[in-house]
């Protein structure tokens, strides 16, 4: 555990600027994603600020740090020592000390640890404070040009294809656009399974290298990126984006009384209008009616 910090300075163009003190408690902070000139201020004074600095790998924070000429001693805190190192970091704050907490890209509790400790502060009354910046998931949203009114976010999808064709389905019919973290050696079997189980009509987009030198979006139909990624060889971080489900078009007037007709030979009206709703997705109320109305017109 690093010693309170006595010189919190970071620098920007060559400008050394002093950090003012931070009252205690836990800052979740978002950094970079590929691009480190995508931090904020509020960040960078934080970062220099905090009497401990705790992240997921203290290699890559290291980078940030001496672009910024902050000098921290990072606390390694991850998925494998979260336990231990979470009980040392909430003794801290216990203390009255300011933690900043930050992952390898991105904001942190986004697929990874942090949500761990959050929680215990919470439960122990210590203020927890977002410090907002990078995030994967909301930068391919913006880039992949499908509706942003409703999203929805689920993390990596599952490794072996079964799970995975089983967790799409799960997400089929969510009226929104769905975000996935995927690897680049699993993109072409994770496109192919969407474009089974959702359409191979729905629009998508796999957003990658995100914010860094060969960032890419490539856009279309889950059908036609599921064979552009076929045989392709792929580098780099990927945020698959899926449109929502398509708008179903509406059934013709004459095939919705045929499908009434059929059904009211098998069943009574009530039954025959609750399983045309499930089929047609129209108003049993509706439906019932038009019943009554073509057998009104027969015995007419």
């Amino acid at each position: 555990m690093n010693e309170p910090n006595t010189s919190p300075r970071y620098e920007i163009a060559g400008h050394s600027i002093e950090a003012r003190p931070l009252t205690a408690g836990l800052y979740l902070i978002a950094t970079p994603i590929g691009n480190l000139g995508d931090i904020t201020l509020r960040a960078l004074e934080i970062l220099a600020a905090a009497d401990i600095l705790a992240c997921e790998d203290t290699r890559v924070t290291r980078k940030l740090l001496d672009r910024y000429g902050i000098r921290q001693r990072p606390f390694a805190y991850h998925e494998h020592n979260a336990e231990k190192a979470g009980e040392t970091l909430l003794a801290a704050l216990k203390a009255g000390r300011s933690v900043a907490l930050v992952s390898d890209a991105g904001t942190p509790l986004v697929s990874d640890p942090g949500y761990r400790l959050a929680q215990m502060a919470i439960a122990e009354g210590i203020d927890v404070t977002p410090v907002p910046g990078a995030s994967a998931p909301l930068a391919a949203l913006v880039g992949a040009g499908l509706p942003n009114d409703a999203f929805f976010f689920g993390g990596f999808l599952p490794h072996k294809d079964k799970a995975r064709r089983d967790r799409l389905l799960e997400t089929k019919d969510i009226p929104a656009t769905l975000m996935f973290f995927e690897s680049p050696h699993r993109i072409s079997a994770s496109l192919k399974a969407a474009a089974e189980m959702l359409g191979d009509d729905r629009p998508a987009a796999v957003c990658r290298e995100l914010t860094k030198t060969y960032e890419e979006f490539r856009r279309g139909t889950l059908g036609e990126l599921a064979k552009t990624y076929e045989d392709e060889n792929v580098k780099g971080e990927i945020v698959l984006v899926i449109g929502p489900p398509l708008a179903a078009e509406a059934p013709k007037a004459a095939d919705v009384d045929a499908l009434l007709n059929e059904l009211a030979g098998k069943m009574s009206s009530g039954k025959a209008a609750s399983q045309a709703a499930k089929e047609t997705g129209l108003s049993r109320k509706e439906l019932y009616q038009r019943l009554l109305e073509l057998k009104d017109g027969e015995s007419g």
